[in-house]
């Protein structure tokens, strides 16, 4: 034991130590200054078995480091209590990004914003007395430190920072508080210097930041977050020009569009950065993932996290943003030590196009952007013609000859498509057992265990143990009671969250609002006994809010005031309920019974109901063939939640259709981007497939699919599928190499090529007015049919001279079916 614990020791002391500094250049990695592309991967949004080839496909697709949030609420559940267990084993996450060769950003916060349930702050820390957070609040620094101690010490005993032979070179602490420091007056300015100097108490050998604090002090690095940031300005001329954020897409909320962003602004935006100074930029998100169990914050986030990201929510090559992304980033890794230390000059060429010359002993690199949304321009270089697109860069490594521009995408476009599920002996539809959600105690009889008299916010009486929280009191009424009538209604003020009433044990209605939206008025005329009258409101929550100005005091469940309204011809009386006893209940007796993992023998078998509001549904069903990702299609169901196999897949709500508000034309890359730019999926369900990962499935044997419809469905068209490229399409101008693969499976056929100036977008190409002499399509089938991949030379040495003429920029156009 001795001597193995001594071996352990050697071996942790030996390992290689970085020094990692930086100047007003770059990050600088044992003397190196270093031109890095990091990407956003959050491990709980993903499963510990999809890490390896999350991080590997990163690394391929030309990163250099990952970086991560932390999360407070899913790792100290409750107070003093820990859990780094499962898909939050942080120490593994990042083992598993050291063993691929990448650097590592963690950022601590511990506030992540992240559209993660309550900013990632666990909901006990807003119940502890006389606690007021992100300010100079002396209960809630104590229990930040008291965390982001505990992640630093952790990590430090794993010999994970880089100072220590690790992979982590750089971490982050608070985040995006410049965003509303301004709510909290000297207080949050207080809270901004002890946050940094807390971190600096730490030691841990590799610089901090701060991003979206342009006071950020010394010696934290202030950093950008947004959809551009070629304009940021360091706060000091000694730290590096850094982008902490730069988002691939966005959200999505229920209710709300599919937002996306194009390959070409994605890339123009890198690109510029780097032209004017950059050298550190981080995508958000390069794997997006999933809002498992009850993670998604907003409220109303959903419970798809795919962010438009370059690998999609279940782990799939997102092309041809992948790897028009891999073609850029292969490029600034080639001028590297040009950009990062050369001599700075600028050219500017007029009509809103500019150039940036970087010049070392060595040689040059050059820039060329056309920041015009419309016009594409000519420009002349040092005595040649260079065409700059519309809202584009140029990417000259040696300051004659683009070897890359933004707008000219050459990667290939999978089209993905579900297939219905395979394997043997699978019925082709489900059968189902049910039972009833049994709240009788609550909706007919107002019995609770806790009662007070006020109304509460749900953070408070609930603790975030789950999303349900029924509010119950009783009204006597008698007949001269003033508000007492024919014409009575229930008025009560919500939160936003999703409310169902009842009265006397009937169900009375149902409200809830969209993402953003923080209130509103659920009123609905009902009809009293005399004599004694039970209300019971069951609220339901989809997430607490996770950013902006004091967000941890907005209110969830029930907001108040809960009124009976008496209309009398000209006069209203209204009598106030709020401050009534009222008695509380902390979530479902289904899932307090854990219905979702048990093998009760309670479930009924035959005949179960459709439409009906709070019923659990059971299934059985064997996995899906292959190792190709599963979706569950949950269409024809209300809003409620899911498991598979005791795991929690999220919240589902395929009932919430989107929208209006998508174009039929085509997205246009040219000119600034924002979320509402580029949206599809009007009309339809918010989300209609879930992600099952591999991970929670028995491939031998069967496997139980578990429902709670809350607002009432029907399972009949409930089924699984998978998820794997259906074709591949390629656009490339003359002298390029372009790749065509079908992610590990065979081209199975070419059903389209033509090099000349081919028409239309993939799916939909044609012939143009002029063709090269061989035939485009016998070539490519001979190169690519029955292999995973082919690499083919886009030249007239392929395909043979063309009846095109000299003014015509001459491309090969290719779909391949998978």
């Amino acid at each position: 034991m001795l001597l193995a614990a001594l071996l352990l020791f050697t071996l942790a002391l030996s390992a290689t130590s970085s020094k990692v500094t930086y100047d007003g250049r770059a990050i600088i990695i044992d003397g190196k200054h270093k031109l890095l592309v990091s990407g956003s991967i959050h491990y709980p949004r993903s499963t510990a078995e999809m890490w390896p080839d999350l991080i590997k496909k990163s690394k391929e697709g030309g990163l250099d480091a990952i970086e991560t949030y932390v999360f407070w609420d899913s790792h100290e559940p409750a107070r003093r209590e820990y859990d780094f267990s499962g898909n939050l084993d942080l120490i593994r996450f990042l083992k598993t990004v050291q063993d691929e060769g990448l650097y590592a950003v963690l950022r601590i916060g511990p506030y992540v914003c992240a559209e993660w349930n309550y900013g990632g702050f666990p909901v006990w820390l807003h119940n502890m007395p006389g606690v007021q957070m992100r300010t100079a609040n002396d209960v809630f620094m104590n229990e930040m430190k008291n965390f982001t101690t505990l992640i630093v010490n952790m990590v430090k005993q794993e010999n994970l920072f880089a100072s220590q032979g690790g992979p982590v070179i750089l971490a982050q602490i608070e985040n995006e508080y410049g965003n509303v420091m301004s709510s909290y007056g000297d207080e949050g300015k207080a809270y901004v210097e002890w946050c940094a100097n807390m971190a600096q108490s730490l030691h841990i050998g590799v610089p901090w930041i701060m991003c979206q604090q342009s006071d950020a002090p010394e010696p934290m690095i202030n950093t950008c977050n947004g959809w551009y940031c070629d304009q940021f300005t360091p706060n000091r001329p000694t730290i590096p020009k850094m982008w902490t954020e730069n988002w691939t897409g966005w959200f999505k909320s229920w209710g709300g569009k599919d937002p996306h962003r194009t390959a070409e602004d994605l890339a123009f935006a890198v690109a510029r950065f780097y032209q004017l100074g950059g050298t550190f930029q981080n995508y958000y998100m390069y794997h997006g993932g999933t809002n498992f169990g009850r993670t998604a914050g907003g409220p109303y986030i959903t419970t798809s996290y795919d962010y438009d990201a370059p690998l999609d929510e279940y782990g799939n090559l997102n092309q041809p943003k992948w790897g028009h992304l891999k073609e850029l980033h292969d490029v600034l890794h080639s001028m590297e030590d040009t950009v990062t230390r050369g001599n700075i000059s600028s050219v500017d060429f007029g009509n809103s196009v500019s150039g940036t010359i970087y010049s070392t002993e060595k040689g040059s690199s050059c820039f060329f952007a056309n920041t015009d949304s419309k016009n594409d321009t000519t420009i002349n270089f040092q005595g040649i013609d260079y065409k700059v697109p519309a809202w584009s860069v140029s990417i000259l490594p040696d300051c004659e000859n683009v070897v890359y521009n933004t707008a000219k995408v050459s990667a290939q476009t999978s089209v993905m498509v579900k297939k219905t599920n395979v394997a043997e002996d699978e019925p082709a539809a489900l059968s189902w057992s049910w039972r009833p959600e049994t709240n009788d105690k609550s909706i007919l009889f107002g019995r609770g265990d806790v009662t007070v008299n006020q109304i509460l916010d749900q953070k408070d009486a609930a603790n975030d143990l789950s999303d349900y929280l029924f509010y119950m009191t009783s009204v006597n009424l008698k007949e001269d009671d003033p508000v007492w009538g024919n014409n009575m209604t229930l008025r009560i003020a919500g939160s936003g969250q999703i409310l169902h009433v009842f009265v006397n044990g009937e169900f009375l209605g149902s409200q809830w609002a969209k993402y953003g939206v923080f209130d509103y008025v659920f009123e609905q005329q009902i009809k009293l006994n005399k004599g004694k009258n039970i209300i019971t409101l069951l609220s339901a929550t989809v997430g607490f809010a996770n950013y902006g100005s004091n967000f941890d005091l907005t209110q969830a469940g029930v907001r108040g005031p809960v009124e009976l309204v008496g209309y009398h011809d000209d006069e209203i009386v209204i009598k106030d309920l709020s401050s009534h006893k009222w008695s509380y209940k902390v979530g479902l007796e289904g899932l307090y019974q854990e219905l979702f993992s048990s093998d009760s023998s309670k479930w009924q078998q035959d005949n179960y109901p459709t439409n009906q509001m709070f019923t659990w549904y059971k299934s059985s069903f064997k996995a899906p063939l292959g190792t190709d990702p599963v979706v569950v299609d949950l269409i024809g169901l209300g809003k409620g939640l899911a498991w598979v196999n005791g795991n929690s897949i999220g919240r589902y709500w395929p009932s919430f259709i989107a929208e209006d508000g998508c174009s039929l034309d085509p997205c246009d890359y040219r000119g600034s981007y924002d979320n509402n730019k580029c949206v599809t999926n009007c009309g339809k369900p918010t989300q209609r497939w879930y992600h099952v990962p591999r991970s929670f499935l028995n491939n031998e044997g069967e496997n139980t699919l578990v429902l709670f419809e809350e607002f009432g469905g029907d399972p009949a068209s409930v089924n699984f599928q998978t998820i794997a490229i259906g074709s591949a399409c390629v656009s490339a101008e003359e002298n390029k190499k372009i790749e065509l693969s079908c992610q590990g499976r065979p081209i199975s056929a070419i059903k389209f090529a033509s090099f000349g100036n081919p028409l239309g977008t993939c799916g939909s190409f044609s012939s143009g007015t002029c063709e090269a002499s061989n035939d485009a399509i016998s070539i490519v089938e001979k190169a690519c049919v029955g292999q995973e991949s082919c690499t083919i030379d886009v030249s007239e040495d392929t395909f043979g001279s063309t009846t095109c003429g000299d003014d015509v920029i001459k491309t090969l156009a290719v779909e391949a079916i998978c």
